[in-house]
């Protein structure tokens, strides 16, 4: 505490400054120390805005208001590309220290862009690239090419963040290095390329093993099948017209000739037989 005239008086944050990397804004302070005390600091922005249509009016942080870190993300709170003045003030109970301001009024353009984090990877002979979320304001300038010499370089913007995304389908035996770099549009700036990150492909054959196991399902497939058809053919055959195996005794074991001269000879001697019996009932009439 600093004394004032023997009152005691809360003592203003020092040593402001703003800390920006790629469009994360964090402004920060040294703290205001009272032994076995809580401080808490407030927050406020003034934007060109403010300053020339609203009166020079101070807005509170978003998030700030109050803090009991001597840190304060500004990032929500800055929302254009024009310089803007920050302050911050300690209070204690009742008491209130003086506001303590920026000494330079910070632009969003002077942000730090750094290149950004990626992950290459292959999935079968798929060239895959997995970028890093830095937010709804970047755009991925992704560079990626065929090591060889004379190899044309291509160029894919990708706005899909945290996601992986399929750059292009590899040949056996050839590797592929990908670079990218960040485009903010609303700050017109560009980070840094990446420094190039390399997969290669192996010129791998079928094994042995797995086409062994393709010859012989290949085998099976041929034996199965027709196999399988001749079954269902079976089946459907004995469902709908089934086979009826007659008794022994109506069999037909003598030729149809031989059958039919039986029959003639029958028929012969039952007449003759009819005839003999009706000529004693002849004479006795």
């Amino acid at each position: 505490m600093v004394h004032r005239d023997g009152v005691a008086v809360l003592p203003a944050p020092q040593n402001l400054s703003v800390q920006s990397t790629n469009m994360k804004h964090l402004l920060m302070w040294s703290p205001v120390i009272v032994p076995g005390e809580i401080i808490y600091y407030f927050v406020e922005y003034q934007g060109e805005y403010e300053s020339l249509y609203m009166s020079h009016i101070w807005i509170p942080s978003s998030w700030c208001s109050p803090t009991e870190c001597p840190e304060c993300d500004i990032t929500d709170d800055i929302t254009a590309t024009v310089p803007y003045k920050l302050r911050v003030r300690a209070t204690l109970g009742s008491q209130t220290s003086a506001w303590s301001t920026l000494p330079h009024p910070f632009n969003r353009n002077s942000t730090t862009l750094t290149p950004p984090v990626m992950e290459v990877t292959k999935d079968g002979f798929h060239l895959v690239i997995k970028l890093e979320d830095l937010g709804p304001q970047f755009e991925f300038l992704v560079a990626y090419w065929r090591r060889e010499p004379g190899a044309k370089e291509h160029v894919q913007v990708v706005r899909s963040r945290g996601i992986p995304v399929h750059l292009e389908t590899m040949e056996p035996g050839a590797a592929y290095c990908v670079k990218v770099r960040t485009f903010v549009k609303v700050i017109g700036r560009h980070s840094p390329s990446s420094q190039a990150e390399c997969v290669k492909v192996q010129g791998e054959t079928l094994p042995l093993a797995l086409a062994l196991f393709a010859f012989v399902g290949f085998m099976l497939i041929l034996v199965v099948v027709p196999l399988s058809i001749w079954k269902m053919g079976q089946l459907l055959r004995n469902s709908c017209c089934p086979v009826v195996v007659l008794p022994d005794t109506l069999k037909i074991t003598n030729s149809p000739q031989k059958l039919i001269s039986c029959r003639k000879e029958e028929v012969e001697a039952c007449a003759t037989a009819v005839l003999s019996s009706e000529e004693p009932f002849r004479a006795w009439l």
